[in-house]
């Protein structure tokens, strides 16, 4: 008969592979895009560019609100599973409901923050003592850090009308 241990690892493996090629695979994709963008393929995206902090958090009172489980957008999530979702707070600065380029929902790129670096979409709201702020949701118990020298990237569409030949 096979031992717990060895059925719990021989669980884990694969779920831990199948994590690494999907991470890898969004990395490849932004790589793709910004190959794009230079070579002048997607024509109808701008590329703008924010000099930002990223720091982390976790769903905790502590560190939110009293319902550390749903963020400023009205998504609920699984506190234990938060580092999965690959989601970001930011600055008031930063939103459109106080005047900044950004809505709930958008996609942003964060360049410079270490093995922290990639895709987050945006769901949440800093404090508002914080500005120029990315705040990546992370489990708790996930290692603090702060990178002061960030970038962040959002791909904003640009309205184009074609003539059509006739």
């Amino acid at each position: 008969m096979i031992k717990l241990r060895y059925a719990i690892i021989g669980t884990l493996i694969p779920v831990l592979i199948i994590v690494n090629y999907a991470s890898g695979v969004i990395d490849d994709l932004y790589d793709e895009l910004r190959i794009l963008k230079n070579n002048g393929y997607c024509e109808c995206y701008e590329l703008q560019e924010f000099d930002v902090t990223v720091t982390m958090y976790n769903p905790t009172r502590a560190q939110t609100d009293a319902t550390p489980n749903e963020l400023a957008d009205g998504t609920k999530i699984n506190i234990w599973k938060a580092s999965k979702y690959r989601y970001a707070a930011l600055s008031r600065d930063l939103l459109s409901r106080w005047g900044g380029p950004f809505d709930y929902g958008d996609y942003i790129i964060i360049e410079g923050a270490g093995k922290d670096s990639g895709i987050y979409q945006v769901r949440d709201t800093m404090n508002p003592k914080f500005t120029n702020r990315v705040d990546i949701l992370k489990t708790k118990g996930s290692q603090q850090f702060k990178y002061t020298d960030a970038t962040m990237y959002k791909y904003t569409k640009e309205n184009h009308q074609i003539a059509l030949g006739g």
